[in-house]
């Protein structure tokens, strides 16, 4: 992911599946195991893009070089504690 347009498509298209995931729960399609699981994996890839495009952000305005940041790891992002 490249630069920040890339990485908010790459955030929408996996928004756009959590919903295509939902709606194939509500309609059979899946089982609530297989939902769970793809959905905590879409949720740690969100929150490492959103953490990406955070940082990227914050280097440009601080005068870095955007294209610096890196995406974290499951860990570090799931362990925010706000």
């Amino acid at each position: 992911m490249a630069d920040d347009v890339s990485i908010q498509h790459h955030i929408k298209s996996l928004i756009d599946e959590e919903h295509e995931l939902r709606s194939a729960l509500q309609t059979g399609s899946i089982s609530v195991d297989d939902e769970h699981a793809r959905l905590r994996s879409l949720e740690v890839e969100l929150d490492q893009c959103w953490d990406l495009l955070r940082q990227r952000r914050a280097k440009r305005e601080f005068g870095d070089d955007p294209d610096t940041a890196e995406v974290r790891s499951e860990r570090t992002v799931e362990g925010y504690t706000g």
